[in-house]
């Protein structure tokens, strides 16, 4: 990691990640990627730019080298969209969490994948609010006691890769943070492809959900948590015991045509281009 790090981060960069977050691996695991890809001629970090929303999660673009933009809650992904719109040639990728993508940024979030926008978005998913004090999110369990649930949630959880594929995107997938060669993988597959990509992350939070969730916050011991829960999606069947379990994967990897594509041909059309 440190070479890796001394190749991309700012200089004199220090995290405010909580011992055990599953951000800062998140980070090492995105670093991988864009370096492997780069060593390969596959990406120009030159053409790299980076958007982070409000949360723990959204900081992890700030340390990385490139051109980046810290926006405000929920707005990530209009700000990307404008950016991809204007210069379609730049790579960009949003890094929000749970509540930030799918609670204030969700309309944001469902009418990029409809329009198939060529941005890729990373969600980190630690089950709750964890930078404001671990109150319910859109992604909290049901049953779950947070600090705004003390009785339990009896609210039904989002699921974002359903609904990232019903909405339109065409690349869909989710590990958790233990699967650490599996998400440099998803990562590079998503920084090449051509089309809205949603990468989601099960992360965990020792701090909140650990702690108030689950009743454990050891970091190692929630990793744990997650390989013995998680299945793959291609070993579910119709009668795969699915409650309380995490589905990972690559959901979906398909082509057609992207927002900004159609956009400017439109605008060639119209000056007489073509």
């Amino acid at each position: 990691m440190l070479e890796v790090a001394e190749k991309y981060f700012r200089k004199k960069t220090r995290t405010i990640f909580c011992p055990g977050c599953g951000d800062g691996q998140v980070l090492h695991y995105f670093i991988d990627a864009i370096d492997q890809l780069k060593s390969e001629n596959k990406l120009d970090t030159k053409r790299l730019v980076l958007i982070g929303g409000i949360g723990c999660s959204g900081w992890i673009p700030t340390y990385i080298n490139v051109d980046v933009m810290h926006v405000l809650h929920g707005r990530a992904i209009p700000v990307a969209t404008g950016i991809k719109l204007a210069n379609p040639d730049l790579e960009v990728v949003v890094f929000s969490g749970d509540g930030d993508n799918l609670s204030i940024g969700g309309n944001h979030f469902i009418h990029a994948a409809r329009r198939n926008v060529g941005i890729k978005v990373v969600m980190l998913n630690n089950m709750l609010y964890g930078m404001t004090g671990g109150q319910l999110a859109p992604t909290t369990p049901h049953g779950a006691v947070t600090h705004t649930t003390p009785y339990k949630s009896v609210d039904t959880p989002f699921d974002g890769c359903e609904l990232a594929k019903t909405a339109g995107a065409t690349y869909v997938a989710r590990w958790t943070t233990a699967h650490a060669r599996e998400l440099v993988i998803a990562f590079r597959e998503m920084l090449l492809h051509k089309g809205f990509a949603y990468v989601e992350v099960i992360s965990q939070c020792p701090t909140y959900f650990g702690r108030y969730v689950l009743g454990e916050d050891n970091p190692s011991a929630i990793l744990t948590y997650f390989l013995k829960n998680s299945v793959r999606v291609d070993n579910l069947s119709e009668n795969s015991d699915r409650i309380g379990r995490f589905i990972i994967g690559k959901m979906l990897d398909i082509t057609k045509p992207t927002y900004e594509d159609e956009v400017w041909d439109q605008v060639k059309k119209l000056k007489g281009v073509i």
